[in-house]
């Protein structure tokens, strides 16, 4: 018998009245707003101008959403399209079930339709959002803890999770919280991806990068630990390969990148740079003001001296004419 676990919901929608909240798409667009309000901070530190993050998010987020469906829809189409399914299930993205490599990779198209249209860099766009994106991950993960899936082995652990629900082929029981594992692992790449952002000045891309990597690492042993139906290529799971092949790809974009464009931009969003170029070109105009006065006081000194000279000279003559007279 357990002594302790984390108890699952007994359903995962609450019912506001008439509207139905639902426990996972909750979760989601919590993780959004966390990830534009950081992305935020981090762009406006950079230099860049409030709100550029959350216009550009206005197209990131729909593709995102329909790549991470796509993505899992594709990858387990037999959930969606075998016999005894229903295919309309497979719009029904509330019951959960999104990849996060499509979100991504589909996520990153529309980011770089609003950057272009913004008129700023996709790469420092992309590695001001990073660390927001790993805690919008970290949030989105616990959609998972609502919806009873994606859980790992059978344990008797104090922080297994109960999963109560047989629908789909559940066995109730005790198992691995692999949603924790993940939500704490990205929280981690969060601080990672801050922290060496802070100590090394990275730029043109490299900390998404660095987000990619580290979520990658952590992905693949998590995913290892999954009991939920997936595909396996060699003995390991689809996303076990994606998670491998993706973190390959972002450590050499790290390595060339650095290589090739060391440090960071220097401006990330043309015009924002004026807020502090007003204080420069007032810094300039004082500068002026004050080189102005020198240079009249110059000019004053100079005219006096002239005028000293003149009377010196008069008195000169004047003396020579009375000693011609006497």
């Amino acid at each position: 018998m357990e002594l302790a676990f984390i108890p699952s919901p007994s359903r995962g929608v609450l019912n506001l009245g008439p509207i139905p909240l639902r426990g996972y798409a909750f979760c989601i667009i919590i993780g959004v707003f966390v990830a534009v309000w950081l992305g935020n901070k981090r762009w406006i530190a950079r230099g860049g101008r409030a709100g550029t993050v959350a216009d550009i998010a206005v197209w990131a987020v729909p593709f995102g959403l329909i790549g991470g469906r796509l993505y899992h829809v594709i990858t387990d189409y037999q959930l969606y399209f075998s016999e005894g399914r229903d295919w309309v299930d497979a719009f029904k993205i509330w019951e959960g079930g999104l990849g996060i490599w499509g979100a991504i990779a589909l996520g990153a198209v529309g980011a770089w339709i609003g950057a272009r249209r913004r008129g700023v860099p996709m790469p420092a766009y992309a590695d001001a959002v990073a660390p927001g994106i790993a805690l919008a991950q970290a949030i989105g993960r616990w959609g998972n803890w609502f919806n009873q899936e994606l859980y790992g082995r059978a344990t008797d652990l104090p922080w297994a999770v109960e999963i109560t629900s047989s629908a789909d082929g559940r066995v109730p029981g005790t198992y691995h919280p692999t949603f924790l594992y993940e939500s704490l692992w990205c929280i981690g790449v969060a601080v990672l991806v801050i922290w060496a952002d802070r100590r090394f000045e990275l730029g043109h891309g490299r900390a998404f990068a660095l987000y990619v990597a580290a979520y990658c690492a952590g992905r693949f042993w998590i995913e290892y630990m999954r009991v939920d139906d997936a595909h396996h290529i060699l003995g390991l799971r689809l996303n076990n390969w994606t998670a491998l092949f993706v973190f390959l790809l972002a450590v050499v974009y790290i390595v060339l990148s650095a290589r090739m464009r060391p440090g960071r931009e220097a401006v990330v969003e043309p015009g924002a740079e004026s807020v502090g170029g007003d204080a420069g070109d007032g810094a300039t105009r004082d500068a002026g003001s004050r080189g102005s006065e020198d240079a009249e006081g110059v000019v004053e000194n100079e005219d006096t001296g002239d005028a000293a000279v003149q009377d010196a000279e008069k008195d000169v003559k004047d003396g020579a004419d009375s000693a011609e007279r006497s």
